[in-house]
């Protein structure tokens, strides 16, 4: 027995039901379930460059014949969408799940999407797991159902069960022997008259798996001693559980295809059958279309988590409410903020400085749109901020381009940001791009990529040179400035917004987590000399606030010290220097 997360039990359960390979691009509330697979050294685990490639190395392995596993956030399936469809079509020799962790609320996301729809949209079998241990257990019978049925399936969790931790039973791994690869252009190669054949053979797979929906152990009646019939599934069914435990329950861990014939039964028992699932009313609206009487998202809302106390007031007959994503804090507001010492900072501060229109991107950096900073004005989806900026260029003209820049990290270049850049040099943009590199995947918790020269498991590996990559495109304009450095940050972007021609600069520095070795002694406030004038606040830095007189004081538990040094590079009295006017961290 031993206490696990969700993410923990599905990278033990990859383990103990012999997956060979898995790979994932880091993406909260997903990315703990490959740092924990690469700690299996039965196991061949990778972050690829985006969750595209991802997506297409695992199912390359499972054509291979290899049981094979691709982790993804529910916004990175989108990415991967391309070759999604068309693997249901091909099919797969050795085992190959999909594991798609939804984020509702928008913890870290900027969508809550119910990816549960894929299925439905894809035609592949689901599977929802409510706990640790069913995501152990369910991943075993997922890559069994995978290579009896030879298609995909998708294993939806979500951020609660991802993260929430509950005792597992864990046993030792069952080798499954990778199957020998057989030529077969007729599935996997999809021209025309090939995948009209392949569609067939799925709309047939489809029925063959509905039965197995039916009488899977996945899907369970639990009775109780009131006469309610809940039906749920995922997360949704603790909350469920806790908040009515004597209802009556059919709990769907094979949610589709649909198990009509368990519904109906069930239903048999009931005026009417109450659904309680978070996000979309997946399974209300196939209960409602068998002419089935239910009660659901009138009374369970749409947007945001739930809780036992939403789905207690929904049970008992009244509204849910809001979810808990938009209920009223308890507590005061605590907006996220970049870290003291963050090398984005300076970029930010100077963008906001000279007025410019910043196209943004999805990173720890986003941030900087927040007050005082200012410093963002869209942010779409991973890479989206080029082809914006272009866009904007198209729109408004080379004038209003000399004034636009488009922000992105250094791993969401990698990730999708190079087509991005290669459309404006092609299209003849004129947009000036900055590269925050910070020589990591920070936003999710440090993971190496391909420009880090370090793999998952911490191995050497060929460090992509962003500037010599930008230069290959056609970028003339390239340069690279140290990140803390205010001065060449505000030079740099004064001499690229006045080129007539797209522009690159790299704002180098790395995160200032990962270099905890060169924190100095903290910054402090001369209070004899400081005038109050409030320029070292409009830095935005959590060590830095007003004393009762209004004057600049630093928090020396947050200062990070001469390693970034920002405030003391803006402050016009320079009365802020290392141990000046107080004392050290």
């Amino acid at each position: 027995m031993a206490l696990l997360s969700g993410n923990e039990a599905v990278a033990r359960g990859a383990y103990e039901h012999g997956v060979r390979v898995a790979t994932a691009y880091p993406g909260t509330p997903s990315t703990e379930i490959l740092e924990n697979i690469a700690g299996y050294d039965e196991i061949d685990a990778q972050w690829s460059t985006n969750e595209k490639v991802a997506f297409e190395v695992a199912l390359g392995a499972a054509f291979g014949g290899a049981r094979a596993l691709v982790a993804l956030k529910h916004v990175g399936l989108n990415v991967a969408a391309d070759p999604l469809f068309s693997s249901v079509h091909t099919g797969v020799t050795g085992g190959f799940i999909i594991i798609s962790a939804d984020d509702p609320g928008m913890h870290s996301s900027q969508n809550e999407q119910d990816n549960r729809l894929y299925a439905r949209f894809a035609k592949l079998p689901l599977i929802e797991p409510s706990d640790g241990q069913e995501c152990l257990d369910f991943l075993g019978v997922a890559l069994d159902l995978s290579e009896e049925y030879g298609i995909p399936v998708l294993f939806r969790m979500s951020t609660r069960i991802c993260h929430s931790m509950t005792p597992v039973e864990i046993g030792s791994r069952r080798e499954v022997e990778v199957k020998d690869y057989e030529k077969d252009i007729g599935r996997r190669l999809l021209i025309p008259a090939h995948a009209r054949r392949r569609h067939a053979r799925l709309e047939e797979k489809l029925v063959e798996l509905r039965q197995a929906a039916e009488d899977s152990p996945l899907n369970r009646v639990e009775d109780g001693a009131r006469k309610i019939g809940i039906v749920t599934s995922g997360i949704s069914y603790q909350y469920a559980k806790e908040a009515m435990p004597d209802a009556c329950f059919l709990k769907l861990g094979f949610s589709y295809p649909f198990p009509e014939v368990l519904v109906r039964d069930f239903a048999k028992r009931f005026d009417c059958l109450h659904v309680v699932e978070e996000g979309e009313p997946f399974l209300e609206e196939q209960i409602a279309a068998l002419g089935i009487p239910v009660v659901g998202k009138e009374r369970i809302p749409a947007c945001g988590e739930l809780d036992q106390g939403i789905v207690a007031r929904a049970l008992n007959g009244g509204a849910g409410g809001k979810g808990r994503g938009s209920e009223p804090a308890s507590t005061p507001p605590r907006p996220p903020v970049l870290c003291p010492g963050c090398p984005h900072r300076g970029f930010f501060y100077q963008v906001n400085k000279m007025r410019l229109t910043v196209t943004g991107d999805i990173g720890c950096y986003t941030l900087g749109a927040l007050e005082p900073l200012n410093g963002m004005d869209t942010c779409v989806c991973m890479g989206a901020s080029i082809g914006n900026a272009l866009g904007f260029e198209k729109a408004q003209g080379r004038a209003f381009a000399r004034k636009t820049v488009a922000v992105i990290g250094d791993s969401t270049f990698l990730h999708s940001g190079i087509t991005g850049l290669i459309d404006m040099v092609y299209n003849h943009g004129t947009v000036t791009v900055v590269i925050l590199d910070n020589s990591v995947t920070a936003m999710t918790g440090h993971q190496e990529h391909a420009g880090t020269g370090k793999t998952l498991r911490g191995e050497p590996a060929h460090a992509v040179d962003c500037q010599e990559l930008a230069r290959a495109v056609g970028v003339k304009h390239v340069k690279e400035v140290d990140a803390f450095d205010l001065g060449a940050v505000s030079e740099a972007l004064a001499e690229a917004t006045d080129t007539e021609e797209a522009s690159v600069i790299v704002v180098r520095g790395e995160c200032i987590l990962r270099i905890r070795d060169r924190w100095g002694p903290a910054l402090a406030v001369d209070p004899e000399t400081c005038t109050a004038c409030g320029v070292c606040l409009k830095l935005g830095c959590p060590a830095i606030s007003r004393d009762a007189e209004g004057k600049a004081v630093i928090d020396a538990s947050l200062c990070v010290g001469e390693v970034c040094s920002m405030c003391a590079q803006v402050c016009p009295k320079g009365c802020i220097e290392v141990g000046k006017g107080g004392g050290d961290r």
